[in-house]
């Protein structure tokens, strides 16, 4: 079975500094989905006529509706063809961007949310995608260019969509949302490759039914523990509960002659290693994205605050995002140097690093500005390193399913950060005046700088023990 398409992969390879760049933007506009509302999200309960509870679902929906897509849409993409999953994710993205452009009512838009969130299959996807189309010297580069997309859409998308909201109608975010998602539609319909098919097998359904189920159940306790409460039966219950669905689901999978998710290989050292680092790196990255907007807005009467508003905030934190990407070299160069592994490590300590320099320095936007950067250098060599690492130890006939298990590992350590976070600074907070809602201490976000630290170090040291065993990739094959 080939995918349809115009060009041949071997045209591909001439063109592929192009195919790359199309891949980019399209994981690029996937990512930008997710940082999309949050200059909003204090309004939604107005404007979508619903209760606070309710309008935070609009954030929540979307990071379901990811999790879920990521390993579901690159396993289609190993069976049907990259290019076809590739198309659908686009297509999944102009749907649900028109759905929330017309939106008026949480019902709408929480439908339109998800399948936003949905696209979010598209950067697995064009990872595995990279390997069959791009010459060996370039897959490197272009890996770690192509993973930073998924820092740089949100850096980019809070300066973009604040701008958007304060100049003009807050409907004109999705309405831009679509336009872009018609682009990648037709940028990959036309210029990406057709790529050859390498397994022959039916998609397994009912295995993507029990792993939704039991993502959806346990990522929504965690997503929601600091308002219901750690101490809660209803976190725990759906923490719990989603863990027993999926512990479940894998031994289902583990008996399937053709699985969604081959658990074996998942569980081997340096595959299960590297994805436990990605839990921790997601934590880390995830950290800084929610600690330091919120230090930067505090009110500087407070003492600690800067008194910075969206829009200024958006700007602060946009470097970060664009360090990614201008990393994107640098890692592919350590790790033709040193291997995946040690550039998982150093990403680690770079990213602990820029969690220290916050802890100590903290007075002034500027400063926050130089952690934030060095925080997200660390971050780009990371997360450039972990589908590396994952693709030199996983079947070609896997390596989408395989890429998108990883990026969902990251996509849980980004909502156990928010989760924890969230827990860490209403755990010290203060009163300015009698009446008014309390507000993290100080020392709360230095906690929050040193948890981030301590979670990017320990990422780094488990990094070191995922040796590649490349005999099972060949053996597997």
């Amino acid at each position: 079975m080939t995918d349809t398409g115009v060009h041949t992969i071997e045209a591909a390879g001439r063109r592929a500094p192009l195919v790359v760049a199309v891949l980019c933007f399209g994981g690029l506009c996937a990512a930008l989905m997710q940082t999309l509302v949050i200059p909003i999200q204090g309004e939604l309960p107005r404007l979508l006529g619903t209760s606070v509870s309710n309008a935070s679902w609009v954030v929540t929906v979307t990071l379901l509706g990811g999790a879920v897509a990521m390993p579901v849409a690159g396993r289609l993409g190993d069976i049907y063809g990259k290019r076809r999953a590739l198309i659908a994710s686009a297509a999944v993205l102009i749907i649900g961007s028109l759905i929330c452009a017309l939106a008026n009512s949480i019902v709408p838009m929480l439908a339109g949310r998800a399948l936003q969130g949905m696209a979010m299959g598209y950067i697995p996807v064009a990872i595995s995608m990279v390997r069959e189309v791009t010459p060996p010297a370039m897959a490197t580069t272009a890996i770690a260019t192509l993973s930073a997309t998924l820092g740089v859409g949100g850096a980019i998308g809070l300066p973009l969509s604040a701008w958007v909201v304060q100049e003009h109608n807050w409907h004109l975010l999705f309405w831009l949302s679509a336009v872009l998602s018609a682009l990648v539609l037709v940028t990959s319909m036309t210029l990406l490759p057709r790529t050859h098919v390498s397994v022959s097998a039916t998609f397994d359904a009912t295995g993507a039914i029990g792993l939704a189920i039991g993502l959806v159940v346990s990522l929504v306790g965690l997503s929601k523990a600091s308002v219901w409460g750690w101490g809660s039966p209803v976190t725990w219950g759906c923490i719990g509960g989603g863990l027993l669905v999926l512990a479940v689901w894998a031994r289902f999978e583990s008996h399937r002659v053709e699985p969604l998710v081959d658990i074996t290989a998942t569980l081997r050292r340096p595959v299960l290693l590297t994805n436990i680092a990605a839990i921790l790196v997601g934590v880390g990255m995830m950290a800084q994205a929610i600690v330091i907007p919120q230090l930067l807005e505090m009110p500087a009467v407070t003492g600690y605050g800067l008194g910075q508003n969206l829009l200024q905030t958006g700007l602060w934190m946009a470097p970060g995002g664009l360090m990614m990407m201008a990393m994107a070299p640098v890692s592919s160069r350590i790790i033709r140097m040193f291997g995946a592994k040690i550039a998982l490590a150093i990403g680690g300590l770079v990213l602990s690093m820029g969690y220290l320099i916050g802890l100590f320095m903290m007075g002034a936007p500027w400063q926050l500005l130089i952690a934030t950067i060095v925080a997200s250098s660390g971050v780009g060599i990371g997360y450039a390193a972990m589908p590396t690492l994952i693709l030199e130890n996983t079947p070609a006939h896997e390596s989408g399913s395989a890429v998108g298990i990883n990026t969902l590992a990251r996509s849980i350590g980004t909502t156990l950060a928010g989760a924890l976070m969230a827990t860490l600074l209403t755990s010290r907070t203060t009163v300015l005046a009698p009446g008014t809602p309390a507000i993290p201490t100080e020392g709360a976000f230095q906690l929050c700088f040193l948890f981030g630290a301590i979670a990017s170090l320990i990422g780094a040291a488990v990094a070191l023990t995922a040796t590649p065993r490349r005999e099972l990739v060949h053996a597997s094959r």
